[in-house]
């Protein structure tokens, strides 16, 4: 896709100078751009890159000498990272899939379809579905019955939507997720271990046999506008009533939400996140890779959790967590300076034992 350096910079909302009528087809990295790329230089230990390359323009940090550095025209960008998703949408493409319904596809007579939606081969759209304006749905999507989508949706190859899932505008599911699956809710008809071990933190009476009651999902899954969902990632349905998505949050690859669980507005979700059934999670609030929350517990707005923190109880509004158990970033700080201490402290131990075993021993 062509653009000249003009009308990219009038989309990124910066400035530019130089030949803004120069044109450009992609984006690159400085030191493999060619004369038809974009250099993305946005920091200056990115310039060195420049001259190994062959740009002629380049996004470059501000201040920057753009003609020092061989450049034709440049474009300066405070913040670096926002440039990068204008010029990202701007250059993308996105994916190849034909205006209209494909004849392999599979659609239900009572299902309906919004202007300008794409419908790829093999797809299958259930009864009573709902699809807003210019949706493009890609090959071997399934969306069952009873199933609404907004406008201007974009579900990748592979993705499965469930029955009676409600989904805004704006969204965006990347391939092979699954949105709508049953919960994972199991109940004995006696008290199980599972509910001992909790009431007692460790003890049990005895060890009995259980066998597990299925307790079937009735409720689906509600997600706002503006939400992405990663890859491979899993969202099940409630029990009772919805599970629950706000707008403007967005999931990473592997991402699994599980029934009734509640996920407020703008929030992030790294991969390999686990939540548990029944939690509520604020607004804003981030969870790095693999964080894991137990059940039926709550995660206040602005919450942030570093990678691998396990959040067993609820989380105050701003809190800052890491660790296994999750604690607060400072404690969690404190606490592995004192493990890195530990050897010396068991050293300078053993030294103090011995000289205390040669004292001598009072009569």
């Amino acid at each position: 896709m062509a653009h000249s350096i003009r009308d990219i910079a009038t989309a990124l909302g910066a400035t530019a100078e130089g030949n803004l009528e120069l044109v450009i087809e992609r984006a690159a990295e400085p030191s493999v751009a060619t004369a038809a790329d974009l250099a993305l230089a946005m920091d200056p230990r990115y310039g060195e890159g420049l001259a190994r390359g062959k740009a002629r323009a380049a996004v470059v940090w501000p201040g920057a000498d753009w003609r020092a550095l061989g450049l034709e025209a440049a474009i300066f960008a405070p913040r670096g990272r926002l440039a990068m998703a204008g010029l990202t949408t701007m250059l993308d493409a996105g994916p190849a899939i034909a205006a209209g319904v494909h004849p392999m596809a599979l659609v239900d007579a009572t299902a309906r379809l919004g202007e300008g939606a794409a419908v790829g081969p093999f797809v299958t759209i259930g009864a009573g579905v709902v699809i807003g304006a210019r949706a493009r749905i890609a090959s071997h999507v399934s969306i069952a019955e009873g199933a609404v989508i907004g406008d201007d949706a974009l579900i990748l190859q592979g993705a499965r939507i469930g029955a009676r899932v409600t989904i805004g505008d704006g969204f965006i599911c990347q391939p092979g997720a699954v949105i709508g699956a049953d919960g994972f809710s199991f109940v004995t008809p006696e008290k199980s271990g599972v509910e001992e071990i909790r009431g007692t933190l460790g003890k049990r009476d005895e060890i009995r046999q259980q066998s597990w009651v299925r307790i079937h999902s009735l409720g689906a899954v509600s997600i706002g506008d503006n939400v992405e969902i990663g890859a491979n990632s899993t969202v099940d349905r409630g029990t009772i009533r919805d599970t629950l998505i706000g707008s403007g949050t967005k999931l990473d690859n592997l991402v699994h939400i599980g029934h009734n669980v509640q996920v407020g507005r703008d929030c992030l979700l790294c991969a390999q996140v686990g939540v548990a059934g029944s939690v509520r999670i604020g607004d804003r609030v981030v969870l790095a890779g693999q964080c894991g929350v137990n059940d039926n517990i709550f995660i206040g707005d602005d919450v942030i959790c570093g990678g691998a923190t396990k959040v067993f109880t609820n989380a105050p509004a701003g809190r800052v967590l890491l660790g296994y158990p999750a604690v607060k970033m400072e404690s969690h700080v404190e606490m592995q300076k004192a493990l890195r201490r530990l050897p010396r402290l068991a050293a300078r131990v053993a030294e103090i034992e011995k000289a205390i075993s040669l004292l001598p021993k009072a009569e």
